[in-house]
This record gives structure tokens, sequence and C-alpha cells, in this order.
């Protein structure tokens, strides 16, 4: 965007003669031009945006601020976010100081309420994007301007309402004001106020707000929970508007999820004989009589005809009471019981509905000890309810019944209630669109559940519970696939229900498996004929959500059958190249495509050689892609498929392989994730073409060593993260090379490059944050090393003091890495002798 274009757009903003809708698109322009989501355009735009004439900048700040008092309130709306988004590029590199001050200022203008709205909003906007040391020496004042708009004594309910909006957007910023008690009792005391506003907006924005704290803040709560928050939130709940009620039955999930939380950590403290950083306070089980009843209520307002995605109050109850469930345990269950009982056979479907909703809502948290027998009480009523005249309870039956399946499959007994629950759910298939699909969810989890259970049952070899009803389940749910809609997602939630069925499959069942294999290749067939009348996007779309689902139910046959599918393997490699063909640049088929030539792959091994130069040309393209990230992963997926499945016979693509992997490296563009993937890449290619690998052995060990170098901050969530995943990486590149050299004539090549992975493995064990999987992957490759040289031509380094240190038993450690550290300290002990 020139700089002559951005001076016109900034002129229009501040035209006070010009339309609003021109004004709204110039000012959306202008932030479009200096704010990215990606953070690559981000760079960009702001260096675009620095390396502007100063008299440009100047101007397009001067306008924009001008804007902010505008007599149209709106025109102001749109400037905040222009100045924002200049503030958002400027503030972090010490330009524009003189900011704050000036919209200070412009807080504390008495004459113009459009310009202390605005500007209220701009702090609001810019506290949400700026990191907070930034402005850390302003936040005493920035904090001062936003709480004393919001005040009861202020006398406009619209700068309140800026002044509230502006506080939410700052909760994090202030952090450290919230930590001394004075200002926190001021905030929380102007915000509690609020709740009590004339203005129900105001009213809105200050229970968010107090949704926010209690995310943020929650062991700072226990004064205010005691002299004001129980007694707010209630009667927010019982509220005339459902936008206040909304935001208190959320303050009430927030506090769920927080305890939820904090009990996880204290039993992880406990295990590892530590105090918890934060002690729960159990404001839920101590505000259960005052909030259960409430929630109760509000369940049992369900609208008739309620949109599927509109979020009303008797979701929000629904939703905080399988929080509640989930955070107080054991103590809900006799709390809602007597609810339960009064309303399941009530004549009003509202309170049945709410009945059955309380039920399936409560069935995770307590101890299925405390549950088995409710469940085991109310199963025959819930598998009749699923004839329940009205729509609404029907639907919140197969829902109850899949959660039931999903969370205690123990309670179905499959002589008493196999066949009435697979009748019912099986009829609901032929119900409306949602109750289909809660009806495929509960034949999924049935199907996953009984496989889990019934898996080591040595009593009935080769056949399960479910065997006598799998032909006719599957049929069924194959019927419902024919559909040419997929409203309310029930057509995908029956595909995955038919994966379901046939990843459990018991060898009696397979012939289904088989069977279903078939109807699908037809299918898919069908629709790559009919590629060319394809209209509008809708038509695009609903083909491409089939061609993933039947890739999905491909991939599942394929490693159901194993090696069994190489009678088929012709047919289905020549349809997905065809799907490939189809697909153009739709990178979800591409994806869902390349994951079944992967799956093939793995099951054929060695049978699958012919088709790899029909394969190939497809592959590249897709490799280089860089822009797209899911695609690429894929992509590089499939190299690793290829080269384990074929082993040594991969070695005359192993150049190519490697080549565009090392391309792909090199690029700017490519997701940092991706080279991740290269490089435990790298690995299978090594351990698939063992000695081979000797060609690309100098190239690899350079790169893998510049990643080895990379050190996390520890400042930097994000980058901890990244660095621990980056090191996993490389530890599985060279455990492949390690491997696929050991015991073979080349391996004395590893002699050179020894000392660096000794250096990597030392790093990552003494690094505080390390994961599990990364010093078990540590320990391993340590061992394959001593491994590979039992001579002693490692004897000098692998005498090293850390190694020794580090291969006595340590503390806690899960049983797998355990064994891996015993395995590589007899390793080193031969190595060393």
């Amino acid at each position: 965007m020139s700089p002559q274009y951005m001076l016109m757009l900034s002129a229009v903003l501040a035209a006070e003669e010009t339309p609003l809708h021109v004004r709204n698109a110039a000012g959306l322009a202008l932030k479009n031009a200096l704010s990215a989501r990606d953070n690559v355009r981000q760079q960009e735009y702001s260096n675009r945006w620095l390396s502007l004439p100063n008299e440009t900048k100047g101007k397009i700040k001067q306008d924009a601020l001008l804007t902010l008092g505008s007599a149209s309130q709106k025109a102001g709306n749109f400037a905040s976010t222009v100045v924002a988004a200049i503030a958002a590029v400027e503030l972090p590199q010490g330009h524009w100081p003189e900011l704050i001050e000036l919209l200070l200022g412009f807080v504390n203008n008495q004459t113009n309420t459009n310009l202390k709205i605005s500007t209220l909003q701009t702090i609001g906007f810019i506290c949400e994007t700026i990191k907070p040391e930034i402005l850390s020496l302003r936040s005493n004042e920035i904090l001062t301007a936003v709480i004393h708009g919001a005040r009861k004594e202020e006398t406009s309910s619209e700068v309140q309402l800026a002044a509230i909006h502006s506080l939410y957007n700052s909760l994090e910023f202030v952090r450290e004001n919230f930590e001394r008690e004075g200002e926190r009792n001021y905030i929380m005391q102007v915000v509690c106020e609020a709740t009590q506003n004339s203005s129900v907006a105001v009213q809105v924005g200050a229970f968010e707000c107090l949704v926010r704290i209690m995310g943020l803040y929650y062991d700072k709560m226990v004064l205010y929970m005691e002299q004001a928050l129980f007694g707010l939130t209630v009667s927010g709940m019982n509220h005339p508007d459902e936008r206040v009620q909304l935001q208190a039955v959320e303050f009430w999930s927030t506090v769920c999820e927080e305890e939820v939380d904090l009990a996880l950590e204290a039993q992880e403290a406990q295990d590892y004989g530590e105090t918890p950083e934060t002690e729960s306070r159990h404001f839920a089980k101590v505000a259960l009589p005052e909030v259960l009843p409430v929630l109760m209520k509000l369940l049992t307002k369900q609208e008739e005809d309620a949109e599927d995605d509109e979020w009303n109050v008797s979701m929000a109850a629904g939703t905080c009471l399988s929080l509640l469930a989930a955070a107080v345990q054991d103590t809900l269950v006799p709390a809602v019981i007597p609810f339960i009982e009064a309303h399941i056979k009530s004549e009003d479907w509202h309170h049945r509905e709410a009945a059955v909703m309380t039920f399936g809502s409560i069935l995770e948290g307590p101890d299925p000890a405390v549950l088995t027998p409710l469940v085991n009480q109310a199963l025959p009523l819930l598998i009749d309810m699923m004839n329940d005249p009205n729509p609404h309870v029907k639907d919140t039956t197969a829902w109850t019944l899949g959660r039931i399946c999903d969370l205690l499959i123990s309670c179905i007994k499959p002589d008493v209630h196999l066949h009435p629950l697979i009748s019912a759910l099986v009829a609901g298939l032929q119900d409306s669109p949602r109750i289909i699909a809660n009806c495929c969810w509960a034949l999924m989890n049935l199907a996953d559940q009984l496989g889990l259970y019934y898996e080591d049952d040595a009593e009935h070899p080769g056949t399960g519970p479910l065997s006598p009803y799998y032909e006719g389940v599957v049929q069924a749910l194959l019927r419902v696939t024919e559909s040419a809609s997929n409203e309310a997602n029930f057509r995908t939630s029956a595909y995955e229900a038919i994966t379901s069925y046939l990843s459990h499959a018991t060898p009696d069942a397979i012939v289904v498996v088989q069977n279903t294999l078939l109807a699908v290749l037809d299918r898919m067939e069908r629709l790559l004929g009919m590629q060319n009348q394809i209209l509008g996007v809708d038509d695009r779309n609903n083909w491409n959500e089939l061609q993933s689902n039947f890739c999905s139910v491909v991939i599942c046959v394929i490693r159901k059958l194993e090696k069994g599918i190489q009678p088929l393997s012709d047919r289905v490699m020549t349809l997905i190249l065809q799907l490939i063909q189809a697909a153009g640049k739709t990178s979800t088929v591409l994806e869902d495509a390349f994951l079944v030539v992967g799956s093939l792959a793995s099951a054929l091994e060695s049978n699958f050689a012919p088709y790899i130069s029909a394969f190939l040309p497809f592959l590249y393209p897709a490799l280089k892609s860089h822009e797209d990230t899911q695609l690429c992963t894929v992509a590089v997926g499939i190299i690793g498929d290829i080269s384990r499945a074929l082993g040594e016979q991969s070695a005359p693509y192993a150049e190519s392989f490697m080549t565009v992997l090392l391309e792909n490296l090199q690029s700017d563009v490519l997701n940092r994730n991706v080279k991740i993937s290269i490089l435990s890449c790298f690995g299978d290619i090594a351990l698939a073409i063992g000695p081979s690998f000797e060609l690309f052995l100098a190239t690899t060990m350079g790169v893998l060593k510049q990643a080895g170098a990379v050190e996390p901050n520890p400042l930097d969530y994000d980058l901890v993260d990244y660095v621990g995943q980056l090191r996993e990486g490389i530890l599985e590149a060279y455990t492949g090379i390690v491997t696929g050299l050991k015991n073979t004539a080349k391996v004395e090549i590893l002699l050179p490059c020894a000392q660096d992975i000794l250096n990597l493995i030392q790093r990552c064990l003494a690094d505080e944050e390390r994961t599990d999987s990364l010093v078990r992957l540590c320990y391993g490759l340590l061992g394959d090393l001593a491994d590979s040289f039992p001579g002693g031509q490692l004897k000098q380094l692998l005498l090293n003091q850390w190694i020794a240190s580090e291969l006595r038993s340590k503390g806690r450690m899960p049983p797998e890495t355990k064994k891996t550290m015993r395995w590589a300290r007899e390793m080193v002990k031969t190595a060393t002798q």
C-alpha cells in the first residue's frame, strides 16, 4: 500500500462530511494495512509502516487522533482501531512516546463525551495487544483513567460501558496493581458496583470483568467471594435479562474450571511430595446449595425453536453443571437426584429434558461406584425415552446414552441392555439431523468402549458382544451416509461411527469390514465420475467432505486388514491417484488421500514398491507447497512411511527425498514445526537404508548440530515448547542414523559424530523443563551409541562423569523410561570395559 493511498484513506476517515460507511471502509483498510494475525505478515506490515516518511506517519496519526473526538461516535470507534494499530507497531520500538499522555488528557476532557468513549476504547485495544512491560511505567495512570470512567459517579452510561470494556482488556496488564490490596479493593469495588448499574449493557460488561478476574486472580478472591461475589452472581443468574444471566453462569463455570485445574495440580504436587503453588478454596462446594437450585431452574428455560449454534442460558447452565460435577464430584450426586426424580416423568417437556440433561451432565467427575447404581436404575427408562414425543427430549436422551456408553460402559450388560439400546439408537437414525448425530455418537462410543472392555476376553476369542449386531448397525449407518445433506454434521458422525465399528471388528465380523470397504470404494468411484457436474461452492464443499469421509473409512480398513488389503490394493491406489488429480489444490482432500497412501505403504511394506513411481510425481509438489503447513507435514510423513515400508529397497529414492527435505529446511516460508518433522524423517530414511546413508551423513550431521545449538529463552513459553520438540526431532534423527549403521561394516563413520551427539544428550538431560519422552529418547540414543561400539572405541567419551551420574537410578520416573535407562547403563558398561 503506497504512502499516498494511506494518506488518502486517512483524510477520508477524518472528513466529517463523508458518509459513515465510507469512513468505516477507510478506517478498516488503514487498520488492515497495519495489523495481521500472521506473525510473518505482521513483521512485514510493521517494517513498511516504520519506513514511511515521518510527515506521512505524523499526518495519519493526527487524522486518527482528531477523529476520536468526531461528532459521530461510530467514526470515533473506527479511529480507535487505527490509533491502537499504529501504537502496537510504534510503542514497542520506543516511538510515539507522547501518545499515552495525549490519550489520558482526552479521557479527562469533561466536554466531549464521544472523545472520552473512543479514547477509553483505544486504551483497551492498546492494553490488549501490547506486552505489559512496554507500558509498565504508565500502568498506574492508565488504570486510574479507566477506573475513573467506570465509577458509579460517571454520569454517562456510554462512558462507563467503554471504561468497563477497556478495564476488561487491561486486566492482565494491571497484574502489579492487583497484587496491592488497597488498589485491588478499589478495582473490585468499582466492578461490583457496575454490576448494579442502571444500564444492562454496563452490568453485562461488569460480569464479564468478574469472569476474567476469577480466571486471572483466583487466589486473591477469598475476601470478595465472602463479601460480595457469591450474592452478586447468584442474583445475576436470576436477572430478568438473559445476557446478564449468561455471564453470571459463566462466572461459576470459570470457578469450576479453575478448581478442577487446581485439584489436578494438587494431585501432581502430592505425587512428587511438593506443596502446590495455589490451593483450591473450594468455592464451588461452598456455594453448591445456592448455585445448584438456580442452575437447575435455568435448565428448564429451553427455547422451543433455538438455533443449533445459538448459545442460550439453558445450554450455559448444562455446561456449568458438568463443570460443577468435575469440581465437586461425589457431593453433587445426592444434591441433584431429587430434581431428576421429580421431573423425569413430568408432563412438561421442559422439565423432562432438564432432568435428562442433569443426569447426562453429572456422569463425569463423581466416582463411577457412586454413579453405577443410578445408571443401572435409569438405563431402561432412558432407552424407553428414545420414543419421547418431544424432539428436544429425544435429542438429550440420545446424548445422555452416548455419555453412559463413553464413561460407564460397565453398566451396559450385553445380555440385558444391548438389544433394546441398539434397537433404540438405530431407530433414532431415521429421526431429525441432530438426533441422528447424537445416535451416531452413542453408537460410536458403544463400539469404542465395548471394544476396549472386552479386548482381552480370553473366554470368547474371535467374537465379542457386538458381533450379532455388526451387520445391522453398519448397514443402518451406511444408509444414513447416503444422504445428500450433512445438516448438524450427522453424515460425518455416521462415517465416524462406521470407522469405530470397523476398527473394533472381531474376526467373526471381518466380512462386514470387507463389504464396507467395497461399498465405499464404489461410492468413491461414482463421486469421482461426477467431478465435472460440480456447479457451485456448496457442491464442491460437499464433494470434498465426502471424499475425506471415504478416505477415513479406507484408512481404517487398511489398518484393520493389514497385509489382507493386498487383493484390493491396486484398486485403492488407482482411485487415490485419481482423487489426488481431481482434488487440485484442495489441501484437505490431498492430506486425506496422502494418509491413505501412507497407511497402505505401512500395511504392504515391500509390496508397496510397484506403486512408488506412479505416486512420487504427486508427492513432490506437496512437499514444495511451503505455505501449506498441514499438507507439507503430511507429505514429509509419507516419506517416512515409504522408507519404513520398503527398508533397503527405498535406497534408489533416498537421494531425491534428501534433496527436497534439505531444500525445505532452507525455506523462510515453511512453518518451523514442519522442519522438526523433517529432522525426524532423516532418521526414518537413515534407518531404512543403513550404510547407504553415508552419502548424506556429513550434511545431515551439520544440520542437526546447528539445530541442536538453539537454546530456549525461559521467559518465552512458546519457544521453550518449540525447543523441546526440536530436540526430540533431532534425537529421533540421531537414533535412526545410529541404529541404521549399528552392526554394519560402515559403523566407524559414526565415530567423528559421537562427541556432538553426546553434547546434545548432556544438554537435554540438564534442562529442568525436559519432558519424559525427551529423557527416554536420550537414554535410548545413549544406549544405541554405546551398543554400536562394544569394542571400546568410545570408551573415553563414555567414561565422562555426567554419563555415570545421569544413568544412576533417579527418583520417580515412568517404568518405560526406567527400563530404557537400565538398558543404556548395561550398554555403556559393556562399551567401557
